[in-house]
């Protein structure tokens, strides 16, 4: 990704900064998301604002663009204050922000996309020509290509960002937000991301970047924010700082990932026999054969996009298989996540926001949302709130969900602490079959050491782990064996132990002898 640069080369930290933040408070109710927080922005400066989930990183940012209304303190653009509370002020001041959740249309093409908001709705005819000709200028510009006709629906994610970012600039901003710009890219695209912003920079434009990737926030960063309950707690030189000091700034304690230990596995829990699934007459998964065995994890690792989903649902119960069948303890796998739930099968989904959880719906009703029909929380047909409200809370305590009450919005809580919702669910009673899909992706440090030790302590009291996760490290750190899937295939297994980036990276390119796939069945590999 290449070392740390310099956007102050363009212009030092003694001119009037491009942006300032002085005071900055919000509370929600008795919640304090930002006490008193002052950051100013060079031009030229890429600057990383860091924090755990929760820390108020996405606040101070929607502060800054317009969407809250600060409670305390002011925002000030190239030295003249921002009215609060109103987005097109921040827009019309040149200020932009690409959201972690794109907002695009996927039924506009990328020119529509651009143009949507930019013109007014009494303006009898749009000049689409002008636009066309002004977007092409950005993009050659910033090295930002995309086509202008091309369906957003029909882009890869990383296309779709480029399409974010590139409105932001049609709107002629000078600075830009960009709110956990990785997510969801692949390591090419994000190193293409980097690569973009480096140039952005040095044409004088400022930028924020939160990020939980520390990798990522010492390679392209100029100066690094940190956040901690609400307060900017360090500042840093990204040239003249670690991982490791980051990590303990972000948390307050030194922060180390735990490691899997040796462990011995035992009886086959499941298995896939020559399993395929075809979705709207296209082939995403093809001829799968796998086992997975009591007390430990095979870990599946991929380029987004490679049928990891597909291959979650088949699991969960949310598909069924076209062909081939999967089994589990030697019977065929029920239908249905709440069947699969009483069986014994956990389930931490791709996406919490719209497979894990209901935003709308409180801590107690998410906690039951897989069980509530079980006797435990239900009697003659209703709802027993208070065995709720109880479970609910104790997953709150044991799992340390911050800023968590049984009565509470699910939607009120960062990404990291439903995360910890969702995983106390599916973990408190010891599953005999954990199923994870990214179960750490958009979390901070503190948070995935803890996922990390909540899933290693499932397999070290035996259940079986299905890992599906586009994170090396994590699945070196996890997984007692390795699978790459490439368009709906598994590579054969390969032990962790044997394991290294390199390998991995050859195997999620399709790097392997595919008529060896079929080796695993049968067998205790």
């Amino acid at each position: 990704m290449g070392p740390p640069f310099s956007g102050r080369g363009v212009a030092g930290m003694s001119e009037t900064p491009v942006l300032r933040l002085s005071g900055i408070s919000k509370r929600f109710g008795d919640t304090i998301a930002n006490d008193a927080v002052s950051i100013d922005l060079a031009r030229g400066e890429v600057l990383a604002l860091l924090g755990e989930n929760g820390a108020g990183k996405t606040t101070l940012m929607s502060i800054l663009f317009g969407h809250y209304t600060p409670d305390e303190g002011t925002v000030e653009v190239e030295g003249r204050a921002l009215p609060p509370g109103r987005p097109r002020a921040a827009i019309d001041a040149g200020v932009g922000m690409v959201h972690q959740h794109f907002s695009l249309a996927a039924n506009l093409t990328v020119l529509e996309n651009v143009m949507t908001g930019t013109q007014s709705l009494w303006r009898a005819k749009s000049d689409t020509a002008s636009a066309r000709r002004k977007l092409a200028e950005i993009a050659d510009r910033f090295g930002l290509a995309v086509d202008p006709d091309a369906r957003l629906g029909d882009l890869s994610v990383g296309e779709q960002q480029r399409v974010e970012i590139l409105k932001a600039l049609y709107n002629d901003a000078r600075i830009l937000i960009l709110d956990e710009p990785t997510a969801v890219l692949t390591n090419a695209e994000a190193e293409r991301l980097f690569s973009t912003l480096r140039e952005m920079a040095r044409q004088g434009l400022s930028l924020i970047f939160i990020s939980h990737k520390l990798n990522e926030v010492l390679a392209a960063a100029d100066r690094v924010v940190v956040l901690r309950g609400g307060k900017v707690v360090a500042e840093r030189q990204a040239a003249a700082t670690t991982k490791e000091e980051l990590a303990e700034l972000m948390v307050g304690r030194q922060v180390a990932r735990p490691k899997r230990e040796a462990g011995k596995a035992g009886d086959v829990v499941l298995e896939a026999i020559g399993a395929s699934l075809v979705v709207d007459g296209v082939p995403r998964l093809s001829d799968l054969n796998f086992q997975i065995r009591a007390g430990e994890t095979l870990g599946i690792i991929g380029v987004s996009g490679n049928g990891q989903g597909q291959l979650a649902h088949l699991v969960s119960g949310l598909s069924a298989a076209t062909a081939g069948e999967l089994r589990l303890f030697g019977e065929p796998i029920p239908t249905g996540v709440e069947a699969l739930v009483e069986a014994g099968v956990g389930r931490i989904p791709e996406d919490r926001n719209t497979e894990g959880a209901i935003g709308e719906m409180t801590l107690w009703e998410n906690a039951i949302l897989e069980r509530v029909r079980s006797r435990r929380f239900s009697k003659n047909g209703f709802v027993d709130r208070a065995a709720a409200r109880a479970f609910a809370a104790t997953i709150i305590k044991d799992f340390d969900v911050r800023g968590g009450a049984p009565d509470r919005r699910t939607r009120l809580l960062s990404g990291g602490n439903m995360q910890k919702l969702i995983l106390g669910r599916n973990l408190h009673d010891q599953p005999k079959l954990l199923i994870a899909a990214q179960p750490t992706r958009g979390l901070d440090e503190g948070a995935i050491a803890a996922v990390h030790t909540r899933i290693l302590e499932a397999r070290a009291k035996g259940a079986a782990v299905l890992l599906i996760s586009e994170d090396l490290d994590e699945v070196l750190s996890l997984a007692d064996r390795i699978r790459a899937i490439v368009k709906g295939r598994l590579s054969p297994p390969l032990a962790a132990d044997e394991a290294n980036a390199q390998k991995l990276g050859l195997m999620m390119a399709g790097d392997w002898n595919k008529d060896s796939q079929h080796g695993e069945a049968g067998h205790a590999l």
